[in-house]
């Protein structure tokens, strides 16, 4: 009886999910480099990247406010799983610590776009993009709508910890105290 009352029920508003995919391709510079990351991040996602520009003029690496440097991309549902499944398994399941963030998001970088599965194209050549990858519970609408907006709770916020407790249980994977 008393090992009923310890165990606790499943709450289905306490569920992690993958709220939203990013995969980001920063190639530093405009022009022909960042049309081929355009047409990786096409290829690889099915939907229309978005241009980055730069926050401000950085004289030695010879970029200029405004100036279009990095291609991005948000996924969401089943097609994000999916995608999140390849990047981790180039990755082999194992990330660092420092890649899961305090309010329970996680992110990683791969090297090289090919090991997606990608078939390796002379005239695009090789980027490498980075992984970003926002958790969320049910119940979280609540701090983004229009009407009724208010704060999410901190009992319900995600915690580190919690992430890379679904982290391990949903993808078998290992985390590194590096």
């Amino acid at each position: 009886m008393s090992a009923e009352k310890t165990a606790k029920p499943s709450d289905c508003m306490r569920e992690l999910k993958i709220e939203k995919l990013v995969l980001n391709i920063s190639v530093g510079e405009s022009g022909d480099r960042l049309t081929r990351a355009r047409k990786v991040l096409e290829e690889l996602s099915g939907q229309n990247p978005i241009d980055s520009k730069a926050r401000y003029t950085v004289r030695t690496f010879g970029i200029r406010r405004n100036d279009k440097i990095a291609t991005h991309v948000t996924i969401r549902g089943p097609k994000a799983e999916e995608l999140l499944e390849r990047g981790l398994k180039v990755k082999e399941y194992e990330l660092r610590a420092v890649n899961f963030s305090a309010t329970g998001n996680f992110g990683f970088g791969i090297q090289e776009h090919i090991d997606l599965g990608i078939k390796y194209d002379p005239s695009i050549g090789i980027f490498g993009m980075d992984f970003y990858i926002v958790m969320g519970r049910p119940g979280f609408r609540v701090s983004r709508r229009k009407h009724c907006r208010n704060r999410v709770g901190a009992s319900h916020r995600i915690t580190k910890q919690e992430t890379q407790e679904w982290y391990k249980k949903k993808f078998d994977g290992l985390i590194a105290n590096k």
